[in-house]
């Protein structure tokens, strides 16, 4: 089985890109494969042409697609499953995955008539938020965040979804240091049991 790895952070001094070498080791070490898309690394282009825009806004199923958005369809189609790592900026995803939706989920593939995504069986969301768990929860923003990648960009595009939040590691929080490697255990093992 095969997982497409979507990671998007701007730093390798991060939690974040802690998370993600635990959770590939964990892919690694069950006997799986997978690909991976860092956006970062690779200057993943995320603002949507005029000409793209208009592509999508008319709903014109046209071959004319960026090569780059072509790769990221080429590697979805080729994965069983999509795993998403990324920090929380102000309830949402960094801009470059957000602009990486933008351009990768276009009329004909992800979305429309005849499209040609195909459904994946899971769709898996490992996020790192530097707010505490009872702060995202008080004030509905864990809910926001499920309700925008799970209800909106993967409805219907995925069998399963599961979305894990790794809270509290703002590097001013007590709860980094406490919770740093219980973090990355929980994170391996969502590796090494993803097709399970």
């Amino acid at each position: 089985m095969k997982a497409f790895v979507v990671y998007c952070h701007p730093s390798d001094d991060s939690f974040t890109r802690n998370v993600r070498d635990s959770f590939i080791k964990g892919i690694v070490d069950s006997g799986n494969e997978y690909e991976i898309s860092d956006l970062y690394k690779m200057n993943f282009k995320t603002d949507l042409s005029e000409k793209e825009y208009l592509r999508d806004a008319f709903y014109k199923n046209t071959p004319d697609l960026a090569e780059d958005v072509l790769a990221e369809h080429k590697k979805i189609n080729s994965c069983d499953a999509i795993v998403f790592i990324y920090p929380v900026f102000w309830t949402e995803a960094p801009a470059k995955l957000v602009g990486w939706f933008d351009r990768v989920w276009s009329h004909g593939f992800a979305y429309g008539e005849n499209r040609t995504m195909k459904v994946l069986d899971k769709a898996l969301f490992l996020v790192t938020a530097g707010n505490t768990m009872e702060r995202l929860v008080n004030f509905g923003l864990l809910d926001s965040m499920k309700k925008v990648m799970i209800g909106d960009r993967f409805f219907g595009r995925a069998k399963e979804s599961d979305f894990v939040v790794f809270p509290g590691m703002s590097r001013e929080l007590d709860s980094r240091e406490q919770n740093f490697e219980k973090n990355l255990a929980a994170a391996y093992e969502k590796g090494k049991n993803l097709f399970l």
